[in-house]
């Protein structure tokens, strides 16, 4: 097989050149499971009935508590649900809301829904009731599992949407008994239950109910609504297939030299998350992993203790948890060290974040590119191979990437003369894991998907041997007189700063030049900063033109449930106060 694709132009840009650089076992093109997401279970349940599918760790009062299930009980849960949403009337194209955590409930729901032909459409558990009633109101949903905690969430805004149906479960109804007896001694009395509404039910009863009825589903068919986070405007549901969501998985069993029946993944991203339902659920079941679910990433030394007694093979990780763990100054009590595949997204994996976690653990992460749209993995760096620091590393199999111009989205960006990184272009990106739009917007699916084409919104540059580093998105470039200034660059420095725990860059305008560059940063434990410390450290490491004009000192920076900085945040926070003049 041709290892590149020449273009009828014979452009160079249009080669593959990535495709040299995988790792030997690799291919370019795969052979992808057909069927349904829903199929994984039983065949994972035949392959290996006794194996655990999942194990809830649980941190509280300084221990560590787990529960497990296997494979045999974790199907017999879901068709037993499957059989009890039928009777509630969901039908092949209903959507099923989850307003859960990672846990076990979780799985169980999102693969009951699948099994009956229906949608899932995970929401995150920690939004507001406005937040809730929007994402309600657009999905449709007639049926909401939900956390009993968010069941007065729900009730709040139920009214304003097509909600018939809300299932209630505990967290605790999977913790193991001593965990059970504590919590309902201590939380439960600080926080008693709503009573359920008429034709409201608890989920318990409903796993005991008998097989569901067979639905016949398609690999085109919608599996899952996951919206967009909202940081670039209004929250959108993404459809993904059944076929994007296998695909992904498979790529990424791939990519990371899985075996079947042997691994551990440890799961902390949120599964309400692209990043988690797929490089964790998702590629759990279809490799008959365990799945170890983390039910609050923020508690890093709970964290760490279930990698330190779980003894995962798999850690997908966004840069915020690797910051947090390396900030542990008694991690060298933990051994995390089971760990062979740590893929990082979610942000960019700053290079002294990356060694920093690799010289405490001796795990190596590495970084790689996605986003809800594709399912979410489009590149990544090999995780045994050649891995660049400061690159997303290289496309998947069957994923081609270019870059375009920023400002028609159609011309092909150029190396310049002498350079072996192309100029500054926009990344879009053609494979089976892309979306097959955004639910119920043709006019916004129109402007995303063009000619097969995702654009991404994503500012990168190509190497010649086919790596791919992220500069921006092109809403963040911050324009100084003209100067194109890239937020990641600037953060990437200041992360360099030995004092410095986080950073987050923006622009702020200035009736002279446009914008000016503003930093907010985060000092690490016991560390006193001075701004005057830090500008001149950006001096000596920046363009003048990049140099902030501005630092804030903050005890911490807006973030995201999946632990991303919220650059938006701080826009709006900057913004307010010059609204109010």
């Amino acid at each position: 097989m041709a290892r590149c694709e020449e273009s009828s132009r014979a452009n160079v840009r249009e080669v593959r050149p990535w495709l040299a650089h995988y790792e030997p076992s690799v291919r370019p093109h795969l052979d992808y499971r057909q069927g349904r997401l829903g199929d994984l279970l039983p065949e994972a349940r035949r392959r290996f009935p006794a194996r655990v599918a999942v194990v809830f760790s649980v941190a509280a009062g300084g221990r560590l508590y787990s529960s497990s299930l296997s494979y045999t009980r974790l199907q017999r849960l879901v068709n037993g649900f499957a059989a009890s949403l039928q009777r509630l009337g969901v039908r092949k194209g209903d959507r099923v809301a989850l307003l859960l955590p990672n846990c076990p409930q979780f799985v169980v729901a999102y693969l009951a829904t699948l099994v009956v032909g229906g949608i899932a459409v995970p929401f995150n558990p920690l939004y507001s009731a406005r937040e809730v009633g929007y994402q309600l109101q657009d999905c449709g949903a007639r049926v909401v599992v939900a956390l009993s905690q968010l069941y007065p969430l729900v009730q709040q805004v139920r009214a304003q949407t097509e909600v018939e149906t809300v299932v209630v479960t505990r967290i605790k109804e999977y913790f193991p008994p001593l965990l059970r007896l504590l919590f309902t001694l201590t939380r439960e009395r600080r926080l008693p239950s709503a009573p359920l509404a008429a034709g409201d039910l608890e989920l318990g009863p409903l796993l005991r109910s008998s097989s569901p009825q067979p639905v016949a589903v398609e690999p085109e068919d919608t599996a899952v609504l996951l919206y967009t986070g909202g940081t670039t405007g209004v929250s959108k549901g993404v459809e993904l297939s059944h076929r994007n969501l296998l695909v992904n998985a498979e790529q990424n069993r791939v990519w990371a030299h899985l075996a079947d029946g042997a691994e551990t993944v440890l799961a902390a991203v949120p599964l309400f998350h692209a990043f988690g339902l797929t490089c964790c659920l998702n590629l759990g079941l279809m490799t008959g992993a365990t799945l170890v679910l983390v039910p609050n990433p923020t508690d890093t030394r709970g964290l760490v203790r279930s990698i330190h007694r779980h003894r995962p093979s798999v850690f997908p990780v966004v840069p915020t948890f690797l910051v947090a763990i390396t900030s542990l100054p008694d991690l060298d009590r933990y051994d995390l060290r089971s760990i062979r595949v740590c893929p990082c997204a979610g942000n960019p994996l700053a290079p002294a974040v990356q060694r920093g976690f690799w010289a405490r653990t001796g795990v190596r992460p590495v970084e790689g590119y996605g986003l809800t749209e594709a399912s979410p993995v489009v590149m990544g760096n090999p995780p045994f191979g050649d891995d660049r620091q400061g690159t997303v590393g290289l496309p998947y199999p069957d994923t081609v990437a270019r870059l375009v111009d920023l400002e028609t989205g159609q011309r092909l960006v150029p190396w310049p003369e002498g350079s072996d990184w192309t100029s500054p272009g926009e990344l879009v990106v053609r494979g089976p894991q892309v979306m097959k739009g955004y639910w119920r917007r043709p006019e916004e699916t129109a402007a995303q998907l063009r000619d097969g084409w995702l654009h991404t919104g994503d500012i990168a540059q190509m190497h010649r041997d086919g790596y791919f580093r992220i500069v921006d998105r092109k809403k963040d470039m911050i324009i100084r007189s003209g100067m194109n200034i890239y937020p990641a660059e600037i953060e990437a420095v200041l992360l360099e700063h030995s004092g410095i725990l986080e950073a987050l860059v923006i622009g702020v305008p200035d009736e002279t030049r446009g914008e000016l560059v503003k930093a907010f940063v985060v000092p690490r434990h016991a560390v006193t900063l001075a701004v005057e410390d830090i500008l001149a450290f950006c001096r000596e490491n920046l363009a003048r033109f990049k140099v902030p004009a501005t630092v804030e000192i903050r005890r911490e920076l807006p973030k995201s449930a999946v632990g991303k900085p919220l650059r938006r945040a701080l826009r709006d926070e900057v913004a307010a106060p010059a609204a109010q003049q």
